[in-house]
C-alpha cells in the first residue's frame, strides 16, 4: 500500500483513540470515519513500518448503528474534533466501553466489567471551545492529525451560547488562538491570543463559588463539575477530621466540594504545578485555614507529608506515573479516588498500584465527550 491507495477492508475492532482496526494483506489500518463490522473502502492517509492510517470514504456494507452526521464538518477532510459523529448516541457508548476494557485487559492484566453512563446533554455541551483564526479571520478547528484548518461557522458540541457565527463577524487576528468560555453563570468570555482582556470568570459547583482565569483548566461539559464531584465525594468516604490530598488540584474543584467533608478539624492539601490555577485556588480558598495550596510538581511535593486519609487524583492525559503512585503509596492512605481522562493511562496505574498492595474496589466511566472517543473515568482504590 501507498499513500493515497484506496482498498476494500472488513472494519474489527474499536481501538483506543477512536480509530477502528482492520487488516489488508495482514497490514494493519487504523479506520476514522468507520463502524466495527462494516465493509468498506478506505484511503490510505499515512504509513510506518508498523501500521498504516487511513478514512472509509464510501461504505459497502453499512453497520445498523450507523446515522448521517448531523455535522456538516465531519467527513474525511473535514473537521478532526469529533471521532463518532456518525454513530448512534447508545453504540457510541458501548465502543467507549471497549475501549476501556481492552486497555485494562491489556495494560493493568484485570478483566473488568463497566458501562459508560449517558450524560446530558449530548449535543451542545462543550463550555469552552479553542479556535485558531483562519487566513480569511474567520474560527477555524484543525483537521484530522494535521495542521489544515477547516472553518466553521456552527459546531455540533459547542454550547449554544458560543455563537460562532456572531465571532466570525468581527475582525480577528490571523493565526491567533481564540478560546470561548461559557461559565455556569451563562456568561461569555471571548480570549484573544495576546491580548490582555482577562476579566475573572464566575463558576458555581457544589455550592461553591469559585473566581477563575478563563485560560485556567474547568471541566468543558457542562454537567462534568456535578457529576465528577458527586462520584469523587461517595468513593472518598471522607470523615470530619481526615487529611485529604487533592493531587493535580487546579483550581479547587474537588477541594471545594470536599471541604465540608472534612470538617473544621481536618484538612486539604492542594496540590497543582500551574501557575494560573494556582493563584485562582489561593484566591478561592483565601479565608480558609484549613486548606493548603501548595505549587510544585506532584511527585517533589508529597515528599515532604508522612501520612495522608484520603487521596483524589485528577492527572492530565498521560496518567500519574510510577513515580507518584510511590509517592502516594508511602502516605498510607485509606481510600485512593483517581480521576482520569485516558483510559489506557488509568488502566497502566492501575497496575502499578496493585503492584503496591492497592485493589481496584470500583470503576464509573461517564460520557463527557460525546461524539468523540474519549470518556471520563472515576476508579476507587483501596488496600488489597
Amino acid at each position: 500500500m501507498e499513500v493515497g491507495d484506496q482498498v476494500e477492508v472488513e472494519v474489527n475492532s474499536i481501538a483506543h483513540g477512536g480509530h477502528c482496526v482492520a487488516r489488508y494483506n495482514g497490514q494493519v489500518i487504523f479506520v476514522r470515519h468507520a463502524i466495527p463490522g462494516e465493509k468498506v473502502i478506505v484511503e490510505i492517509t499515512d504509513m510506518n513500518k508498523n501500521f498504516a492510517r487511513g478514512n472509509c470514504v464510501r461504505v459497502i456494507e453499512a453497520s445498523s448503528h450507523r446515522i448521517n452526521p448531523a455535522c456538516n464538518y465531519a467527513h474525511p477532510g473535514g473537521c478532526g474534533g469529533c471521532d463518532f459523529q456518525h454513530i448512534q448516541l447508545g453504540y457510541q457508548r458501548i465502543l467507549k466501553a471497549e475501549i476501556i476494557r481492552e486497555q485494562f485487559s491489556r495494560l493493568a492484566k484485570l478483566e473488568i466489567e463497566v458501562e459508560v453512563e449517558e450524560v446530558k446533554p449530548t449535543t451542545n455541551w462543550r463550555s469552552r471551545m479553542e479556535f485558531t483564526v483562519s487566513q480569511n479571520r474567520k474560527l477555524a478547528l484543525h483537521a484530522a492529525r494535521s495542521k489544515e484548518l477547516i472553518e466553521v461557522d456552527q459546531c455540533r458540541i459547542a454550547h449554544p451560547d458560543v455563537e460562532i457565527s456572531e465571532i466570525n463577524n468581527r475582525r480577528l487576528p490571523v493565526g491567533k488562538k481564540v478560546d470561548v468560555i461559557i461559565s455556569s453563570a451563562g456568561n461569555r468570555e471571548i480570549v484573544v491570543e495576546g491580548r490582555e482582556n482577562l476579566a475573572l470568570i464566575k463558576e458555581s459547583s457544589s455550592g461553591f463559588d469559585f473566581s477563575l482565569n478563563p485560560i485556567t483548566f474547568w471541566q468543558s461539559h457542562v454537567s462534568a463539575p456535578q457529576i465528577l464531584t458527586e462520584a469523587v465525594k461517595k468513593y472518598s468516604e471522607l470523615k470530619q477530621g481526615d487529611h485529604l490530598f487533592d493531587l493535580y488540584g487546579g483550581a479547587g474543584l474537588f477541594t471545594g466540594a470536599l471541604i465540608n467533608e472534612v470538617g473544621a478539624g481536618g484538612r486539604i492539601t492542594l496540590i497543582e504545578s500551574d501557575e494560573n490555577a494556582i493563584i485562582d485556588a489561593r484566591r478561592n480558598f483565601a479565608t480558609m485555614e484549613n486548606v493548603e495550596i501548595v505549587q510544585a510538581r506532584v511527585e517533589k511535593a508529597l515528599k515532604n507529608y508522612r501520612a495522608a486519609n484520603v487521596v483524589v487524583l485528577d492527572p492530565p492525559r498521560a496518567g500519574a506515573g510510577a513515580a507518584v503512585i510511590s509517592a502516594i503509596i508511602k502516605l498510607n492512605p485509606r481510600n485512593i479516588v483517581y480521576v482520569a481522562c485516558d483510559p489506557a493511562a488509568l488502566a497502566r496505574d492501575t497496575a502499578y498500584l496493585r503492584d503496591a498492595g492497592f485493589e481496584l474496589k470500583a470503576l464509573r466511566a461517564f460520557d463527557l465527550f460525546p461524539m468523540t472517543a474519549h470518556m471520563e473515568c472515576v476508579a476507587r482504590f483501596m488496600p488489597a
